[in-house]
């Protein structure tokens, strides 16, 4: 069936910071491959059956960085591969700010346990 994958990544951006659609893009992109790089690492079958799956992913939102904090804290208790993206500060945030948190790939069901209420981005 169409969007039914043995593996996925989930993005998850802090609405509050009100980004640009641009920066928002990015820090997405910092968070795929930082997180994909993660995997790669300590889940290298789980990696490459995403690879070959064709790296599905999905976007999501939560309000602010308590809540993306959560999620981060949960991904690292359940041992998923995650990584929190802090910006640099050069243009739309100041320095350090946490803008958005990559976890996985890694197997749908346990990353469905921790975003599956999450709306999308």
């Amino acid at each position: 069936m169409p969007g039914d994958f043995a593996y996925k990544q989930a993005l998850i951006v802090r609405l509050d910071l009100k980004m640009g659609r641009g920066k928002t893009a990015v820090q997405c992109a910092h968070a795929a491959v930082s997180a994909s790089n993660e995997a790669h690492a300590a889940f290298p079958d789980w990696w490459k059956h995403w690879i070959q799956e064709g790296q599905a992913k999905i976007a999501l939102k939560v309000p602010d960085l308590e809540a993306i904090m959560k999620l981060k804290r949960e991904a690292a208790t359940k041992g998923l591969p995650h990584y929190v993206v802090e910006d640099r500060g050069l243009t739309q945030v100041p320095p350090g700010t946490i803008t958005c948190l990559g976890i996985g790939p890694a197997p749908s069901h346990l990353l469905d346990v921790l975003t599956g209420d999450l709306p999308l981005l």
